[in-house]
């Protein structure tokens, strides 16, 4: 009796949330990539920024993504999102350190005391028949 008992009631139940299911509308919880297509795309740096931190393996949010209009590009260095187009200890990859005097100009370790392109400091070029001596232009 008490098996007949428990079966009935589970045949009852299956029946009421069958019913409940025909008259209620159907309901759907919207994913983040319903309301905004764009809202995944790795592309977008969507908040990432230098220095955010990261798992190179299971949460990998900065893998060469873009920030700052893209002046930086963002890789997972030791843990913690790296720019590796002007951080001195991670220059063009992860764990590419600049030596003594060098900075990280454009991805590339640059001795800004003598290049004319990046005197003292990235992107500062000297005019045209000036040397870049000491970090400073036409230094006399």
């Amino acid at each position: 009796m008490a098996t007949t008992c428990l079966s009935s009631r589970r045949l009852l139940v299956s029946v009421l949330l069958f019913m409940i299911s025909l008259i209620a509308p159907p309901c759907r919880i919207a994913s983040a990539m319903e309301k905004d297509p764009r809202a995944g795309s790795r592309f977008l740096a969507q908040g990432v920024k230098k220095g955010d931190r990261c798992d190179p393996v299971a949460n990998n949010v900065c893998s060469g993504v873009q920030a700052k209009d893209g002046t930086q590009l963002l890789y997972c260095c030791k843990n913690h999102c790296r720019n590796v187009l002007s951080d001195r200890n991670n220059c063009g990859a992860c764990g590419v350190r600049c030596g003594f005097g060098q900075l990280c100009c454009k991805g590339k370790c640059t001795a800004v005391a003598y290049d004319v392109d990046n005197c003292g400091n990235c992107g500062t070029v000297c005019q045209p028949g000036l040397r870049c001596e000491y970090g400073s232009c036409g230094y006399a």
